[in-house]
């Protein structure tokens, strides 16, 4: 058997085990699928954004979606504050039953920042849509006062 040949079928084999660990991880096998701009690109995504809306008490909070200009209060920075932009993200975009237990989480994960202040907690949504063009939509989700947790009217508790 010649180099060539033997080449050829390393390549095969290579190529057909690939195959098949990519059908079965329903078309994502690493590192494509560490990477999401591989793996979700073009998918929906949902983050959050936090603001402080301490000075904005007076108005009264409405749970109608907003656009990036009307956001209420001011940005309030996680990462100085010790908490990580993911487990916000992750506890509004993967929370579909809010418990009481699923908020106190919640409240924990910003429990010095809640002393003195009231955080509005954002859920944003953003999708790609016709012409290419993408849509980002900023809703109400979640306000905590430093003794109360308030949520969407449609949010299951």
């Amino acid at each position: 058997m010649t180099y060539l040949n033997r080449a050829k079928k390393w390549l095969l084999g290579t190529f057909l085990v690939y195959a098949v660990l990519v059908s079965t991880n329903l078309g994502e096998f690493w590192p494509f699928s560490i990477y999401p701009m591989f793996s979700q690109a073009g998918n929906p995504w949902v983050r959050a954004v936090v603001r402080d809306v301490s000075d904005a008490e007076a108005v009264a909070i409405s749970w109608e979606p907003a656009s990036r200009d009307e956001l209420l209060g001011a940005p309030f920075a996680v990462e100085p504050t010790g908490i990580n932009q993911n487990d916000v993200a992750n506890f509004v975009s993967k929370s579909r039953d809010w418990t009481p237990r699923r908020t106190e989480a919640l409240r924990k994960l910003f429990h010095t920042n809640l002393a003195e202040r009231t955080l509005l907690i954002y859920r944003v949504t953003g999708e790609l849509g016709e012409n290419r063009s993408i849509s980002v939509r900023y809703e109400p989700y979640i306000v905590m006062t430093p003794d109360t947790t308030i949520l969407h009217p449609e949010v299951t508790p």
